[in-house]
């Protein structure tokens, strides 16, 4: 049920419109000046407010300016109740944020479809609201994705080189051995075959900064699930500084 503040200092007229706001299906509440609805705005958070503007202690303008520096309350909408017409008024209670006017007197149909009709222009304003806010979040979990494939791509570029680095080092080794044995032709052939795989793997290390225009996340995907790649993301080295 909606939540209708009514903030009337004539006593007739707050209780008129209250019975009026409930009969229309909304559950009033009424302050017989501009601090005491203020107050009740605060505990509160109607979804609108009808404000008189000659109030004393505090008048309708007092409330309207009160109301929006509050985070919690700015966005209530407020339509003054009026005696007064003039456009001076109308034109400075527009400057301070108010949403519509109402002339006293006015019919028991007036008060209806104005708060009908601001609580569905607010209605449109918070949808609006939520679907920037939802594409807002989209955005921002997509930039994420990216950035985690970022570093995905680059620890995993990382392994490849630390993987091809490994078997290099012992390769080297092999060929440094099959050098002191005694001259021969297995011992020949051993180095021929070594001195291909080693520069073979030579080979790989400088073409793996290729793979990275490869490594989308359907692939990355497909290579882990025939077992291609050891490990897994935990298992990445960090991502060095440059």
């Amino acid at each position: 049920m909606k939540i209708i503040l009514v903030i009337e200092d004539e006593s007739a007229v707050l209780t008129n419109i209250l019975e009026i706001l409930e009969c229309g299906g909304f559950k009033a509440i009424g302050a017989e000046n501009g601090q005491i609805g203020v107050q009740l705005a605060k505990e509160n958070l109607p979804n609108l407010i009808l404000c008189d503007i000659m109030m004393p202690v505090l008048d309708g303008y007092g409330v309207l300016n009160e109301l929006r520096q509050d985070p919690t309350t700015a966005t209530i909408p407020l339509i003054f109740l009026t005696a007064k017409a003039e456009a001076q008024d109308l034109r400075e209670g527009m400057n301070l944020g108010a949403d519509d006017y109402l002339t006293k007197p006015f019919r028991r149909k007036d008060l209806l479809e104005a708060v009908n009709t601001r609580l569905a222009k607010q209605a449109a304003v918070m949808q609006q609201y939520d679907r920037e806010r939802q594409r807002a979040e989209g955005l921002q979990s997509k930039m994420l994705e990216l950035e985690e494939l970022t570093n995905t791509k680059e620890g995993l570029l990382m392994k490849l080189i630390e993987d091809l680095r490994n078997p290099l080092s012992k390769i080297n080794l092999a060929i440094h051995m099959l050098k002191n044995m005694p001259a021969g032709a297995s011992r020949d052939r051993y180095l021929e075959i070594l001195q291909e795989e080693f520069n073979r793997e030579i080979s790989l290390i400088e073409q793996v900064s290729d793979l990275q225009e490869l490594l989308t996340v359907d692939n990355f995907k497909l290579l882990r699930q025939f077992n291609l790649l050891g490990g897994n993301l935990n298992d990445l080295p960090p991502q060095k500084n440059e």
